[in-house]
């Protein structure tokens, strides 16, 4: 079983920073894209960020500039340090990895998603 749990989010009034994280646990051999997705209400899940095993980034024009993926291999983990929040980055934010669990075998997993709130 693979799990991944966020942690981190929480209510910021806007300006403010906030760094969300994610852990990869359980029994798998390697951790290769990994990411951040975000859902407000009412509207599609949308990606912010991703990260290759290699450290190559992708950002959602709204976020570039502001916001900062970053990952740890030997802890398999993900962070995504945000900077100048607004309002308009209220949503869930989810976190996104895909997996190998055995040899020539990978899926993508979801976290179970952290609120962030930013006030005005």
């Amino acid at each position: 079983q693979v799990q991944l749990v966020e942690s981190g989010g929480g209510l910021v009034q806007a300006g403010g920073s906030l760094r969300l994280s994610c852990a990869a646990s359980g029994n798998f051999f390697g951790v290769n894209n990994m990411g951040w997705y975000r859902q407000a209400p009412g509207k599609q899940r949308e990606l912010v960020a991703t990260i290759t095993s290699g450290g190559s980034t992708n950002y959602a024009d709204s976020v570039k500039g502001r916001f900062t993926i970053s990952r740890d291999n030997a802890k398999n983990t993900v962070d995504l340090q945000m900077n100048s929040l607004k309002p308009e980055d209220t949503a869930v934010y989810y976190c996104n990895a895909l997996i190998t669990t055995a040899m020539r075998s990978y899926r993508g997993y979801w976290g179970q998603g952290t609120q962030v709130t930013v006030s005005s």
